[in-house]
Formats: C-alpha cells, structure tokens, sequence
C-alpha cells in the first residue's frame, strides 16, 4: 500500500530533524505530502467505481473542480485526475463520462413530493392559455374516468388568459352538468369547482359570511361563483373522497421516477402528512426509495403530532428524514391572497390574507422548537414575511432551539426586514422560476416600490443570508436546469427581457449551483453528507451533456440530462 499523507508528512519531519535539510527541501516535502491524491486507500479495489466527467463541479471550495472521483459503498472515497485515480484503483471499475459535465446530485429544496405524481393522474392544465383550451384538457381526460369519479386538476392561471378575470362555476357546468369538477389553481391556493362539486359543502355557500384565512369568491349578490382562496378551499376539498394506499403508491412511484428524470437527487418535502410518511417508510423499508426525502410535516395536523411525541426521524443515511414542520403565514400573489402590509397596488383596500394569525403562528412555531423541530415557514407578502420573521423569533428563545429555521419563498420583504433574516439565522429558501413566472404582473399587485424588496436573491447573498433553491413543484415545472437558468438570468425562455427583470438580483452561476446543492443540504442539517463531490459524501450527482457554468445563457435550456446517481446508483440513464 502507498503510504498516507500523515506518513509522509512524518517522514518528512524525520528527513527535516536527522538531516538538517534546508527549508526549501523541507517545503518539498510538504508539497509532496498534500500532492498525493484525496481520499483513502482500500484493500480491495474491485469495489471501487472511478467516476470520470470532461468536468466535475465539486461544490467543494478547497477544490472546486476535479477530473474524476471513486466511489465506494456509495460513498465517494478520493477525488482527483483519471490518470492517479487509475494508478490508486488498478482494478476499479470505470464509469465514462469523459464528454460530459458532473455536478453534485441537485436538491429540490421546495417541492410538493405526492402532488408531482398526482399530477401525472389528474387533468395537467399548466400552459393553458384560456379557458376553452382548459375545457378541452377536461373533456379529453374526463373520457378516461369511471362514472361518478370527481374530475380533478390543476395548473389554471388567470393571469394568462386573454381576459384577466376569476373563472365561475358557470364556466364548468356547461360541459360536466353531473359529475363534479375541483381544479386547483397553479399555485394551490386557490380552487375553481362546478356546482356538482359545490353540493358536497356543508353549509350553504352563499351569502356575507367568510372562513377565518380564506376567501369564498362571490358575486353582488352573495352568490358563491366557485373560486375558493387559501382557507376557504377545504369548505369543498375536504369532502373530496381520499385517495387509496394504491393510489397514494402510485403517486409517489411516479414522483421520484419525474425527480429522476430531470436530474434531482433529492427533495425537501413541503408538507408531508403522517399518511404519506408511513407509505414512505414502507417504500425505504422494501429498498422502493430511490430519491431522498427531507420530509416537513404538514401544519398543526397528525405528522406534527407524531414527530413532537416520538421525536424527529432522522435516518444515517439520509435517505428519509423528518425533523421539519411546514407552516403557513399567508397565501399567494397571484391569487391576491399574500398578506401585505398596505393594500394591493391593483386591488385598493386588498391587504390579502393570513392563513394564520401571527399569535396562532407564534405558538405553533414555539411548540415545533420545543419538540426540537425546525421551523419552516410559508411567507409570499411582506405582512406574511414579517409575522414569519417575528414567529421565528420566539421560536429562537426556546431552550432547544436546532435553529437553522426557513422562510419558505422570502418572496416580498420590507427592506427594513432583511436585516432580521440575518441576525436570525434565518434560510432564505426561495424558487427562481417563481419570479420568471410572476415578471409579467408582480409589479402591478405591489407598485414599484415594494417590488425592491420582491425575489431579492443577489440583497440576501450579500448580507451572508443563506440560499436554499427548489421549484414548489408542481406549481412550477421541478426541472432544476430551469431554475438555474432563472436564478443566473432573471428572463424567461424568450429570454425576455433583454437584460433580465431586475439583473440586480441574479445569482452568479455559482451561487446557483451551490442554492440547489450545498445550500440545499445545509437547510436539512445535511452539509456533511450531501451537497457537494468530497471524500466522506453520498456519491449522489447528476451528469449533463454541456457544461451549464461556461454555455452562454441562451444555450443552458439546451441542457440535457445523461444520469442520476444516488448513493452511487444510477436512478436515471439517457
């Protein structure tokens, strides 16, 4: 066996004392010492996989870029060139990636985990463009369903409708007269329904009367239309029939497949009921889980309860951890439903809507701190942002405080609250296609001041606020390369407009890879297992057919995904 660093660096000490070398022969030494390649020698290197890439990102700032690595055990045990790889493992297998580019495995640090392979089971309405091209996806995929069957989906978005308007209920019965229609709006926190669908509620939905954090739409005469907002949504939903343990499977099956696909390792599940942990339990149980899973539990519900009286799950292999619980401050923009600290710049004496009170928030988070949960926060307004900022606040004063607790999205912020974020230690999680989504109109719902402080990526970097990068799958599309070109450009795939909406507050490439890696694994108490190609790391990466960090910009959508690799293991091969 070749001796180890520490050998060498004693020999050298040796040579240095008996001798009486010179300092210039002495630094040879050293040199030689820390030349020698990273990593751990194994006795039998036929287990090992030499990994070998045109480049390979390492996220690793000691050693930002390597020709090739060795993966052992699904751990990556040297890094450095193909050729003193090959020397270290003379009878490692090798894996050629030599035309292609390696990053660390791509972390999706805000989705929807169930709702991604829901998706692929219901009616996909994502890029519809009117409501008579909706109607068309609804009456092809309702000649797929049983009698009876409610029609669900979802994607709607009004604000890409030749007429900016709410949809009605109207609008639905025409074409399913019978058989009930749900169709939640693209960001979730709205719903459209027939009047088949409406019937279920248990009361009636007319009227003056309003849920606490919700919105029933009605028209001047008190008549429900049929678009329900944030709270209100579950007057309906709830009584929805549940999904079965197969469906439920299903879904899940289909999600990390989608995952795979697109070139993510892993996810932070955003609202994980205990139903669906269980069913991912069984999955990593039976070896059927092939992405990892950083589960938050789903508000003050079951998952909440179960995790504070049995203690966070946190896995050795960070395959499916749940320390996490998911709240919400406030809804959507795009739906008028975030909470604004003065009204909507297009909707005077709209302030929006807490889906919380800032008191009932506070206890929650206080309550999830002293179960040693993190504290992970739903905030789109700056009303939202504050009460999450000052929710966060009282949970950081509890005695077992893990810290490390997020804003999920940190998407409108009074400038006089960014400062919080940093004293706080708070993680900015945010999803740059949101802002690429919401250009064409954010700055009509909040006026040309407030935007300032909308989607501030490059402001928090700066202030040493930590980044954490994801999508909000299935709101927005869960391909990573597409959020990586949002974050470094700020345009859309017209690239429009020219210069970026607002390229103040891009990220520079690497600041975006490290939001969808590193930072991602450092929001989940996971930097020193995932996150970054380093000896001692998962071996999770993902291969692409250009090279994303030197391709013009006009060039990154072009980008191809070759692999996915888990531990190792390829989930995913072109």
């Amino acid at each position: 066996l070749e001796p180890s660093i520490n050998t060498i660096y004693l020999n050298a000490m040796k040579v240095l004392s008996h001798s009486r070398l010179v300092l210039g022969s002495f630094l040879s030494a050293v040199l030689l010492a820390v030349s020698v390649i990273s990593g751990p020698l194994l006795a039998d290197t036929k287990d090992v996989n030499i990994v070998i890439a045109k480049q390979v990102y390492t996220v690793n700032p000691e050693q930002t870029t390597v020709e090739a690595f060795a993966v052992s055990g699904g751990m990556i045990v040297a890094t450095g060139s193909a050729q003193d790889l090959k020397a270290k493992y003379p009878t490692a297998l090798i894996t050629d990636h030599s035309e292609h580019t390696i990053v660390p495995g791509l972390i999706d640090a805000h989705g929807h985990f169930i709702s991604l392979g829901q998706g692929e089971m219901r009616a996909e309405l994502m890029g519809t463009v009117s409501k008579e091209d909706i109607l068309s996806r609804l009456i092809a995929f309702e000649a797929t369903l049983p009698k009876g069957q409610w029609l669900l989906g979802r994607g709607w978005d009004q604000n890409d409708w030749p007429t900016i308007e709410l949809p009605t209920k109207a609008d639905l019965d025409a074409a399913f007269p019978d058989r009930p229609v749900f169709l939640r709006r693209v960001d979730g926190h709205a719903a459209w329904a027939n009047s088949a669908a409406m019937t279920v509620a248990d009361r009636d939905l007319n009227g003056d009367w309003q849920v606490d954090g919700g919105d029933i739409v009605r028209d001047d005469k008190g008549e429900a239309t049929g678009v329900f907002v944030d709270n209100a949504i579950g007057l309906v939903e709830n009584k929805i029939p549940a999904p079965s343990v197969a469906e439920d499977r299903e879904a899940l099956s289909r999600s990390q497949n989608f995952m795979a696909r697109v070139g993510l390792t892993g996810t932070h599940d955003a609202g994980t009921s205990l139903k669906v942990f269980k069913a991912l339990q069984d999955m990593k149980a039976k070896g059927e889980l092939n992405v990892r899973i950083y589960a938050m539990a789903d508000g003050n519900a079951d998952m909440f309860n179960y995790l504070c009286e049995n203690g966070a799950v946190i896995d050795p292999d960070a395959m499916l951890t749940a320390r996490s619980v998911k709240l919400y401050s406030d809804g959507a923009l795009g739906s008028r439903g975030a909470a604004l600290l003065a009204p909507y710049s297009d909707d005077p004496g709209n302030v929006g809507l807490l889906i919380e009170t800032e008191e009932v928030l506070t206890q929650h988070a206080v309550r999830a701190a002293g179960c040693g949960l993190q504290v992970n926060i739903h905030a789109i307004g700056d009303r939202g942002n504050r009460n999450t900022i000052n929710a966060i606040a009282a949970a950081s004063k509890v005695e077992n405080d893990l810290g490390r607790h997020r804003n999920e999205h940190s998407q409108v912020i009074d400038k006089s609250d960014f400062a919080r974020f940093k004293a706080l230690g708070i993680i900015a999680s945010v999803q740059p296609t949101h802002a690429t989504s919401d250009m064409y109109w954010a700055e009509d719902r909040v006026g040309a001041e407030r935007i300032k402080g909308a989607y501030a990526w490059q402001t928090m970097a700066k202030m040493g606020i930590p980044l954490a990068l994801g999508s909000d799958f299935p709101v927005e599309r869960p391909h990573p390369i597409e959020g990586f070109y949002a974050a470094v450009t700020r345009q859309d795939s017209k690239a429009w407009p020219e210069n970026g909406w607002y390229p103040a507050e891009a990220l520079s490439r690497e600041q975006a890879l490290h939001g969808f890696t590193l930072g991602a694994a450092y929001a989940a108490f996971q930097e020193d297992q995932l996150g970054s190609i380093e000896v001692g790391k998962a071996a999770d990466f993902t291969v692409f057919d250009q090279d994303i960090m030197q391709v013009p910009h006009n060039k990154i959508l072009d980008t191809q995904i070759k692999a996915t690799y888990v531990a190792g293991n390829a989930i995913f091969q072109q």
